[in-house]
């Protein structure tokens, strides 16, 4: 590693790459497991078990007061946790789609101090740490992140990813505002990978809802350090972001400075 990137998320890459071995191996399985229903979701959840117990270990050699948090719960006031989701864009992994990441955030004394997403199928590993910028793994030198330059809705290529439990009026609400202004979207199943794209440019927005903090974490690091806004979806004051309220809300935008008034006003 280089200079830029400090021993403790050196650690933290480390371990999320030790973890995505096993990932890597089992994916390779999914094609030939999907015949059978019931032995191909034992081995998805079997999968997903895995990558906990290893990154529960390796998580544990950095901090081993700090516990892994998976679902939204009361964040310690002073202190620190892991914010993890083991397979972010589980269902993709399960039916062989290779689309789907390792998220873990280090949450230490109220911020988001360092993040690592990692796509184990396409090799793409992206991190970032407080005050020291985003990046995207190279073999000999890491590429800076930084959001798109985009100004127009109409050009821009936006992501959603909506969480529902019986209806989906909120899914249909959120579609129809962004097709109506941009006619681009993108719905990938997962949120840390879209976070992760707006920071590297290569969507111009990404719009969520009821998403849980694990998912998301790692990826709005990496937005803030790439030069993004995030702003809550249901905010009514846009002239600046409160992150905290994002943070516990699970419904975010992020994007960049020029956009980001017109994708809240959608949603008002």
């Amino acid at each position: 590693m280089v200079a830029y990137v400090s021993p403790q998320v050196s650690m933290l890459i480390e371990a999320v790459k030790k973890a995505s071995v096993s990932i890597d191996r089992d994916f390779n399985e999914i094609e030939q497991l999907q015949s059978s229903v019931k032995g191909y979701k034992q081995f998805v959840l079997g999968s997903y078990d895995k990558v906990k117990r290893i990154l529960q270990s390796e998580l544990g050699k950095i901090h081993p007061d700090y516990p892994i948090v998976e679902t939204a719960v009361k964040l310690p006031a002073t202190g620190g946790c892991w914010l993890v989701n083991p397979i972010d864009g589980l269902f993709n992994f399960a039916h062989g789609i290779p689309h789907f990441a390792v998220s873990v955030a280090l949450y230490e004394n109220g911020k988001i101090i360092g993040a690592v997403v990692y796509n184990p199928a396409s090799d793409a590993l992206y991190f970032a740490e407080k005050g020291k910028g985003a990046f995207k793994e190279g073999y000999r030198n890491h590429e800076r992140l930084r959001v798109s330059a985009r100004k127009d809705l109409k050009d821009a290529l936006i992501g959603t990813l909506v969480s529902y439990d019986k209806g989906v009026a909120e899914y249909e609400k959120i579609q129809k505002a962004i097709v109506g202004a941009c006619d681009n979207i993108r719905i990938s199943g997962s949120c840390a990978l879209d976070l992760a794209y707006v920071a590297a440019g290569k969507l111009d927005a990404h719009v969520s809802l009821k998403n849980n903090l694990a998912d998301y974490a790692a990826g709005l690091l990496l937005v803030k350090e790439a030069g993004g806004y995030v702003y809550d979806v249901h905010q009514k004051d846009i002239r600046s972001e409160n992150l905290d309220v994002v943070v516990h809300s699970g419904n975010l935008i992020a994007t960049n400075a020029e956009l980001g008034k017109k994708v809240c006003e959608l949603f008002k």
